[in-house]
């Protein structure tokens, strides 16, 4: 009976732990306590004058090729840029731009001429500049609804919408908010061009963020209309200019998408362009543009990049060179320390 006890007791009893797991346990205790005192293995460079001029000198000679590289691509692309919100008001309103605009009944219709000067690949993008229109306004960046554009007039919590979440009615508008409100409706039609308005936007945007069964519905309704209107039997989804008005730019100087031309244009030709001069950047002091552009592998023109590489480059070999000069005149062996004692003793 006493053996039976005993081992009936030695049963219920927990297994010992294994030596393994005991052995992993200190294991990570120890390179966590390592890791807390800052005593795990590290690369620590010796920054000796030599090493740091060569890490400048290097730095130069890469980015200043890649920066003459990165500008070169950046010139073959070709623009066009015609500014026409002055050139397309008539004469006896230039001294008044804002009763012009905001008055129906004069007509907005103008004809703008634009040169080409060299050989113009297709596809060759359309965009519409704006300057001096702050998108990046706090305000107006959230006056809009990710859901109700997605969702429709199912999602009715649009207090961030204001003041365009509701007409005066109380109906919902759908698109609600002053992104939506505002909308670019300046429009352009090319003679005997062949422009294309498909795939203007984001994939992602027509297809993740914008519903395929959300149509527009009471919008522009009010009695201050802000730009353009939507047609309320076309699916957000399908309606890209709205798409890419919707994605709101960072700086008061932006482009955006407008079609493009599925023809090579040669030099010396004419492009024709009647344009609807409706949006209204005059009670601000806002320019608008209309570019014709090329792209090369680098995307569209802008010198920003190369520019910013070859000054990164020069700046690194100017450092090198004057701690050069400093090391040349006050060599201090490796290991002194006698700046440190002078400051001491001081």
């Amino acid at each position: 009976m006493m053996e039976v006890d005993g081992s009936n007791t030695s049963m219920n009893r927990a297994p010992p732990p294994p030596p393994q797991s005991s052995s992993l346990r200190s294991s990570r205790s120890k390179v966590l306590y390592q890791f807390k005192q800052q005593k795990l293995p590290a690369c620590k460079p010796v920054l000796t004058p030599t090493s740091v001029i060569t890490v400048f000198m290097l730095m130069g000679f890469v980015f200043i090729p890649i920066g003459f590289v990165t500008l070169r691509a950046s010139r073959d692309a070709i623009e066009i840029v015609d500014r026409y919100d002055v050139e397309c008001i008539p004469e006896e309103y230039r001294t008044n731009k804002l009763s012009y605009i905001t008055d129906s009944s004069i007509s907005k219709n103008c004809t703008r001429y634009l040169k080409v000067q060299k050989h113009m690949k297709a596809p060759i993008f359309i965009y519409y500049q704006l300057d001096n229109y702050y998108q990046n306004h706090r305000r107006y960046v959230k006056s809009r609804s990710d859901q109700q554009l997605l969702h429709g007039r199912e999602y009715s919590h649009t207090s961030a919408c204001e003041p365009e979440e509701s007409s005066n009615d109380g109906l919902p508008i759908v698109p609600c908010g002053l992104i939506a409100w505002s909308m670019f409706n300046d429009t352009f039609t090319f003679a005997q061009l062949k422009v294309s308005r498909n795939n203007i936007a984001w994939k992602s945007d027509r297809e993740h963020k914008f519903g395929k069964d959300v149509y527009p519905f009471n919008f522009q309704n009010g009695s201050l209309v802000g730009g353009a209107k939507l047609d309320p039997k076309v699916p957000l989804s399908d309606q890209e200019d709205f798409i890419v008005w919707m994605r709101a730019a960072a700086l008061l100087s932006f482009r955006k998408l407008y079609g493009r031309i599925e023809e090579d244009l040669e030099p010396g030709s004419v492009v024709v362009v009647n344009l609807f001069n409706n949006y209204n950047t005059y009670s601000f002091s806002g320019q608008k543009k209309l570019i014709l552009s090329t792209s090369s592998w680098l995307g569209g023109r802008n010198d920003f990049l190369g520019i910013t590489y070859i000054v990164v480059g020069a700046s690194s070999i100017v450092i090198s060179i004057i701690f050069i000069l400093l090391h040349l005149k006050n060599p201090r062996p490796y290991g002194d320390n006698s700046w440190n004692k002078k400051s001491l003793s001081s």
